[in-house]
């Protein structure tokens, strides 16, 4: 049986944040009543559970700024041939049940599980969201993160299956401070373009100056929908963007930042230039 989106007055299956008492880690997960168990030690696949078709976040990077929250899609399928009271996917990374590990800080809302059977099995398939609070990270947080899923017999025992399944946290940058002058030229002649690059400090909750990397100076003429890039710059160990172009034809200018492995893409408002 399918159930879809609650309305706003239903309460949706929640997840909450819980924190280890030893290292003061933020982990996702249910606590069992009595036990305290939140991540159980890592062990083979029982035949009768399996987690399957894990994706967050649609495959793409999550890209966190320094404030407030970001909500991601996750969705994954529950084989089993046994009764589950819970279960629940966590991201974490470092090596599972062992000294260090980190899980990622965030809130599970489940929206919908879609039941079905076959050759004896429970299939169910989840729709979550999962919601990460920027002031639960920290810088080295921006990295390739691994899943695990738990599942909860009804009267006793557990499962717990490390997964396949990968994602990638990045730090969100920006493009500060942009500017095209002058805004109305002869054409032929050269406009300065300059900006500020800046990406997140998640462990001090502020955007610092991005130094030293690569940053396209992109036009789009009137009349067009594509920007196209017209040259790379390489941004100061402050940041700062500068350089000259042709106006050769009315349209906007922007910066744009492609992202790399530990931050994510950014482009600047556009520039209008009148060239006449």
């Amino acid at each position: 049986m399918s159930t879809s989106k609650p309305a706003a007055a239903a309460r949706p299956h929640r997840r909450p944040v819980v924190r280890r008492a030893v290292t003061t880690v933020t982990a996702t997960g249910l606590v069992l009543a009595g036990a305290g168990l939140l991540s159980p030690a890592a062990h083979a696949a029982e035949s009768d559970i399996s987690f399957s078709a894990v994706s967050l976040n649609k495959g793409k990077p999550i890209v966190v700024g320094t404030s407030g929250e970001v909500e991601v899609p996750l969705t994954y399928t529950v084989k089993s041939k046994v009764a589950l009271d819970s279960w629940w996917i966590k991201g974490y990374r470092g090596a599972y049940g062992k000294f260090g590990e980190r899980d990622l800080p965030a809130i599970a809302t489940r929206w919908s599980v879609r039941t079905s059977h076959a050759g004896g099995y429970t299939f169910r398939d989840c729709s979550e969201s999962l919601t990460i609070a920027s002031r639960e990270l920290v810088n080295a947080d921006a990295t390739t993160w691994k899943t695990a899923g738990t599942a909860i017999k009804k009267g006793s025992g557990y499962d717990t299956d490390l997964l396949s399944a990968t994602f990638r946290l990045q730090r969100a940058s920006r493009i500060q401070s942009a500017s095209a002058s002058p805004t109305v030229v002869t054409k032929g002649k050269a406009i300065t373009v300059s900006g500020t690059v800046q990406r997140a400090n998640w462990t001090s909750h502020r955007y610092d100056s991005y130094g030293g990397t690569s940053v396209r100076l992109q036009f789009k003429p009137v009349g067009s929908s594509t920007y196209t890039t017209v040259k790379t710059v390489t941004a100061t160990s402050t940041g700062h963007l500068k350089t000259t172009a042709t106006a050769s034809k009315d349209g906007t200018w922007r910066w744009f930042y492609g992202g790399n492995s530990i931050a994510g893409a950014s482009s600047s408002t556009g520039k209008y230039v009148d060239v006449r």
